[in-house]
C-alpha cells in the first residue's frame, strides 16, 4: 500500500484479481497476449454474467446491476 488508504479500501478488487488468477489464469498456458486478453475477456463476462456471487445473495453482478431501483449515495 502507498499509505493513502487502508487495506481493507481495495477488498473488492483484490477479490476480483484472486478469482481471476485462480479460475483462469493458472490454469491455462496462454501461447500469446492476444490469447490472453480474449480468454480474460471471456473470463470476465462470464464473471458478470453468470457466475453467481455470494455477497449478492446468489445473484450475478449483472443481476444485482439490472435491479439496482436507485443510485448508490455516497457517504458524506
Amino acid at each position: 500500500m502507498d499509505g493513502k488508504g487502508r487495506w481493507i479500501d481495495n477488498r473488492m478488487i483484490e477479490r476480483l484479481w484472486r478469482s481471476l488468477k485462480y479460475e483462469c489464469v493458472y490454469l491455462r498456458a496462454f501461447e500469446t497476449g492476444s490469447q490472453a486478453r480474449g480468454d480474460i475477456g471471456k473470463w470476465l463476462a462470464y464473471y458478470n454474467a453468470e457466475r453467481p456471487h455470494s455477497t449478492h445473495g446468489i445473484l450475478t453482478p449483472d443481476e444485482v446491476h439490472a435491479n439496482q431501483t436507485e443510485p448508490m449515495r455516497m457517504a458524506a
